[in-house]
C-alpha cells in the first residue's frame, strides 16, 4: 500500500462524513436526540467497505497500526456520532505526518497538500466550524 492509496481511502471516508454533516439540523438540542442522528444503512456499508479495504491492505506495512483509529472511526460513524468519527481521521493525519518526520513513509509534496487539504476539511466537518456564527459570543 502506498501513501497516495492510503490517502485514497482517507478521502472516501471524509467524502461519507462531509454527506452525512451536510444532512444534519445545524443545531440539534442533545435533549431531543441523545445518541445523535444515524446515517442511512448505505452510507455505513460504504464507510465499512473503505475502512475493510484499508485494514486488509495495510497489514504488513507501516499504515497497519492506524487501523484501530479506522475501526474507532467507523463505529462513531455507525451510531451518528460525528465528532467521533472526525477525531479519529484526524489522529490518523497527525500518525501519518509524525511517520514522514521519522521516515517510516514517503510523502511527496503532492500527498503533502492532500493531507493538509483533509485536515481543513475535517475540521470544517466539526459542529462548531460555522463561519456564519463567526464572533458571537465575543459580547459588544
Amino acid at each position: 500500500m502506498q501513501t497516495a492509496d492510503f490517502l485514497d481511502a482517507i478521502g472516501g471516508l471524509i467524502s461519507q462524513l462531509k454527506a452525512y454533516a451536510a444532512k444534519l439540523p445545524p443545531i440539534v438540542h442533545l435533549a431531543a436526540v441523545p445518541t445523535g442522528v444515524k446515517p442511512k444503512l448505505e452510507a455505513i456499508e460504504d464507510y465499512e467497505d473503505i475502512v475493510t479495504r484499508i485494514r486488509t491492505q495495510s497489514a504488513g506495512t507501516p499504515y497497519k497500526s492506524l487501523n484501530d483509529s479506522f475501526i474507532e472511526s467507523l463505529e462513531a460513524f455507525e451510531t451518528g456520532k460525528l465528532l467521533g468519527s472526525v477525531q479519529p481521521l484526524l489522529a490518523v493525519l497527525d500518525h501519518l505526518e509524525r511517520m514522514q518526520r521519522d521516515k517510516e513513509i514517503e510523502v511527496g509534496r503532492i500527498d503533502e497538500k492532500r493531507i493538509a487539504e483533509y485536515r481543513v476539511a475535517l475540521h470544517k466537518i466539526l459542529p462548531g466550524n460555522k463561519p456564519e456564527l463567526g464572533g458571537t459570543g465575543r459580547g459588544m
